[in-house]
């Protein structure tokens, strides 16, 4: 499982954890969300995330 960041703001899209408060059950891939996906912290579209290299 990997961790995406909002470019924009610095939040954190951890696929283990998902986005439950959103909707988005723990385990649920990035690439798997949504196109109309958007950061919950900032609005910030998809497009928007890149991977966090551990």
């Amino acid at each position: 499982m990997k961790k995406y960041r909002c470019k924009v703001c610095g939040w954190i899209y951890d696929e283990a954890k998902g986005d439950p408060d959103n909707g988005i059950a723990p385990g649920t891939r990035f690439e798997d969300l949504p196109a109309e996906f958007i950061c919950p912290l900032c609005g910030a579209p998809k497009e928007e995330f890149e991977v966090v290299e551990d």
